[in-house]
């Protein structure tokens, strides 16, 4: 018996088409062995034929590659192998198939965003019985087709009901979003000719496809696979829009002064009513470190595992039997629910007693619980680590490990006397386990009801993880603990940010394939079925900075081709260490950036070594020690603090005065850039040849020279990373973007995230929705700017060139984003082509006199310049109420129906 393949890919020149697969014919999955295709016209066909004899195998899995025979460079197409039957076929097989493109728009629909919620299926069963000795075989994938639908096949002989729909074959979608249907076909014509159809739950003809497919009949003897792709939808491609809020910002009337995993069902519920097929939510890890309000920040979680606390709902959990005491946390609970924003400390206070109370009435049946027991077993590899941590945490007053004694060195023997149920602390740690056993109870029923409902619930990565976390104190090999991640400078931030976690160390990550990454997206695959990554930059290259600098200012990519101190000398240019690599500080300098403070200055920070030449004394040679020298705090007058940070300004503008920056363990070999080094007194007081020379260096550096290393360095990381698990991946791709970002991405099926005020294009000081690409997220905002109406107070006269050039309007600019207004970029968003449209809650309230807020500036969650940011921000009104907001609703959905954001086909 032999089998026979046959594909349609046109290639260029020096391009051959090779097939691999799981039995020896096929390679063995070795490339080496993999069986070159022959070319059969000029029209891209190719087919090869292979001896099934001696194969016992019951299925053959393969793919196709692409081979660059002048490189030897192989490519892959695009998803999970190929597979089919082959022990029940007695004639040779004929199987033909379309290449697998990365570029296909319809690949994310095929992710579990789609086939486990927005079209869900419930049945697994066979829908219809396959035919026996059948010799034509279907198979097509389409995830366009919710659970009241099905696909169908009709074509031009008897058995396919000769193009009457009426007749049209039912196919089997038990393996959804793949349809498949096999006939047997007594009489095969020459050609076969077929359409695919949409029928309803009745059987009943929808739509089918504008052109019909056609299958050559070589041999009516043998039998035909036809694996299919591309059903050709009326309206194409599918969009849909979808509402960003963190769960903390949520309000309902049950709660308790904060959003909780419960009120997603109720956002669920108004997604439902007003058309919107996806809720975007912040990072919910657990990041009490310090229990204070400054653990509000959701970006440092002390563990990427551990859900955080704040996010149970009480009673879900049972009452107290003390009835006084649980009648006290009621009343608690309606005052906390009554603020305007969150109180995070009074409710983690009025919570974890809550927790600690209902545990010690619990625990005795916890050893009985099967399904508590049963959750600990199969989360132990994060859960017991997180237990110990917190415990630790709490008897120490920090989470900084390093100050715990004996217990600052993680290994298996120290965790297993922390955790020994026998010994007497046992209950502070098992009550973490209770906790977190009931976080994911309620997190997994809010996510099943979101699922149920056709909603996708999409989470957040952060790119970082916090220093003092259990990921650093279990795992510190991971991380380089003696550095920080962060972002050059831009037009946001001139000195750069620095986020202070520490970098990845990839290459011990890559030792067992990524395993924690791995592992974080399938613990995240439970309850999401999207997410977001967080500066997905930081996978091409991460913004590093030493951790005794204080601004992002001083930091370099890494990793990076650096410039060897030759590459310098070999332009002309003399290397000298002192005058290009320490900070340059002349007399004429110093009055510019401190004043009246220059002599202060002068005497205590710096000292002259030559006439009208400084440098920094040895105590104060980096940012760290100048920071810790000069005083800061509450108990300082206004006037002290005010002299104080202007110093410090001062300070940390002269010790970046430098053009490079030694790469670390180069032995002064190689060097960085300075990013905007152009600006800086030491480049302009260079010689004309030198400025020169430098500026070509510096623009070959960050431009040139690192994009195909910078794309490799991705390629290695982020596909471990998306085959763990079927998640719809999306990226923010925000900032100094390699021109090697966007192809990597497309490649992937990543979608890219444009806001209009951050344009990708420099050129423009808007980007306009119209010209996105469809493998997009639209958003006017994000938690970390202001909201499009705040967005619009912030400067009249930006928002005045907006108003006339991007939105169309003649005349003045009103002072205010009145609500047609911000009714008008919403609008404008959900027609651009991006696949999905997603908006603050904010701005949808922004289109209604009636439910916005008073003052835009109470809408902002979060403010990026400042690193002690507050995060409280509450919904004013509740998800009760906004159920009940019945023309703010209408016309929400009526916008998303008209904008094409609603319907299936």
């Amino acid at each position: 018996m032999k089998l026979i393949f046959s594909i349609n890919y046109k290639t260029e020149w020096g391009q051959e088409l090779r097939i691999i697969g799981s039995i020896a014919q096929l390679g063995g999955w070795k490339d080496e062995k993999a069986v070159s295709m022959i070319p059969v016209n000029g029209n891209g066909d190719w087919t090869v034929s292979i001896d099934l004899k001696s194969v016992k195998a019951k299925t053959l899995e393969y793919r196709y590659q692409l081979v660059d025979t002048r490189n030897k460079i192989v490519f892959n197409e695009y998803g999970t192998p190929r597979s089919i039957d082959i022990k029940s076929q007695n004639s040779d097989l004929h199987v033909s198939d379309f290449w697998q493109s990365a570029h296909n728009p319809e690949n994310p629909l095929h992710t579990s965003a789609f086939t486990s919620a927005i079209f869900r299926h419930s049945t697994k069963k066979a829908t219809t019985k396959a035919e026996e000795n059948a010799n034509l075989y279907f198979q097509i994938p389409v995830a366009r087709v919710d659970s009241d639908h099905k696909v169908g096949i009709m074509g031009n002989i008897p058995e396919l009901g000769n193009w009457n729909p009426e007749k049209a074959i039912i196919m089997d979608g038990s393996e959804f979003p793949v349809w498949k249907a096999s006939i047997f076909c007594a009489k095969l014509p020459d050609k076969v000719s077929y359409k695919y159809c949409i029928l309803d739950s009745n059987n009943e003809f929808v739509l089918d496809e504008f052109e019909p497919r056609e299958i050559e009949i070589l041999n009516v003897g043998h039998t035909y696979i036809n694996h299919d792709q591309n059903f050709t939808f009326p309206r194409y491609p599918w969009k849909g829009a979808g509402v960003a809020i963190p769960v903390f910002s949520l309000r309902s009337r049950t709660g308790m002064g904060v959003g909780e995993f419960q009120d997603i069902k109720l956002l669920v519920d108004w997604a439902k009513k007003t058309g919107l097929k996806l809720i975007q939510i912040l990072p919910i890890n657990d990041t009490i470190a310090t229990h204070t309000w400054t653990d509000s920040y959701p970006y440092a979680a002390i563990s990427v595992f551990a859900l955080h606390p704040i996010y149970l709902n009480l009673s879900a959990i049972g009452k107290l039997s003390t009835k006084l005491t649980q009648e006290i946390i009621e009343e608690q609970q309606v005052f906390l629910n009554s603020l305007d924003k969150i109180d995070y400390e009074a409710v983690m206070k009025i919570k974890a007693r809550f927790f600690k109370l209902i545990y010690d009435e619990k625990k005795s049946n916890l050893l009985t619980d099967k399904k508590f027991l049963a959750f600990v077993e199969e989360n132990k590899n994060w859960l017991k680590a997180y237990a110990a941590f917190s415990y630790l945490r709490d008897l120490f007053g920090t989470p900084d490990f390093s100050r715990w004694g004996r217990f600052s060195s993680f290994n298996q023997e120290l965790l297993n006397e922390l955790t020994d149920s026998t010994q007497p602390h046992h209950d502070d740690i098992a009550i973490h386990y209770f906790i977190q056993y009931h976080l994911h109870l309620q997190l997994l029923d809010a996510a099943s009801y979101a699922r149920e409902k056709g909603i996708v619930v999409k989470a957040d990565i952060p790119i970082g993880i916090y220093r003092n976390s259990v990921d650093a104190w279990t795992a510190p090999q991971l991380y380089n603990m003696d550095k920080q991640a962060g972002a050059p400078p831009d037009d946001f931030s001139d000195k750069g940010q620095n986020w202070k976690f520490p970098t990845y160390n990839w290459d011990e990550m890559a030792k067992d394939g990524f395993q924690w990454w791995q592992n974080r997206m399938r613990k995240m695959s439970l309850y999401f079925d999207a997410f977001r990554i967080d500066h997905i930059l930081g996978f091409f290259r991460i913004w590093e900075i030493p951790s005794y600098q204080r601004e992002g200012l001083l930091g370099y990519f890494n990793p990076a081709l650096s410039i060897h101190r030759n590459e310098i000398s070999d332009r002309g240019v003399w290397f000298d260490y002192d005058r290009l690599c320490r900070p340059y500080i002349r007399e004429h300098m110093l009055y510019p950036i401190f004043g009246d403070l220059m002599h202060e200055a002068k005497s205590r920070f710096l000292e002259e070594y030559a006439p009208g030449q400084y440098r920094f004394k040895h105590e104060y040679d980096n940012q760290e020690k100048i920071d810790n020298a000069i005083e800061s705090g509450a108990w300082l007058s206004a006037d002290v603090r005010k002299k104080n940070e202007k110093l410090r300004e001062g300070l940390f503008y002269l010790i970046s005065e430098v053009i490079l920056i030694e790469q670390p363990g180069s032995w002064g070999e190689r060097f960085h850039p300075r990013h905007s080094m152009y600006k800086t007194w030491s480049f302009a007081e260079l010689d004309n040849h030198a400025r020169t020379q430098l500026n070509d260096l510096y623009y070959d550096f960050f431009y040139r020279r690192n994009e195909n290393f910078w794309q490799q360095q991705a390629l290695v990381k982020l596909p471990a990373i998306k085959d763990a698990t079927n998640m719809l991946i999306c990226g923010e791709d925000l900032g100094m973007v390699p021109d090697c970002v966007p192809q990597v991405m497309k490649d992937m099926g990543i979608l890219s995230l444009e806001v209009q005020r951050m344009p990708k294009n420099p050129k423009f000081e808007f980007g306009h929705p119209s010209f996105y690409p469809y493998m997009s997220v639209a958003t006017p905002s994000s938690h970390d700017t202001s909201t499009i109406r705040g967005w619009w107070e912030e400067d009249p006269a930006r928002s005045q060139r907006f108003f006339n050039q991007v939105l169309g309007h003649f005349g003045g600019s009103p002072y205010f984003c009145e609500s047609w207004l911000v009714r008008d970029i919403v609008a404008q968003h959900l027609y651009s082509p991006s696949m999905w449209a997603i908006f603050p809650i904010q701005d949808f309230f922004g289109m209604d006199d009636d439910i916005k807020l008073l003052n835009a500036q109470d809408e902002r969650i979060n403010v990026p310049a400042n690193p002690t940011h507050y995060w409280r921000y509450r919904m004013h009104h509740s998800l009760e109420d906004l159920m009940n907001f019945d023309n703010f609703n209408s016309s929400l959905l009526s916008l998303i129906r008209e904008s094409g954001r609603y319907y299936s086909y």
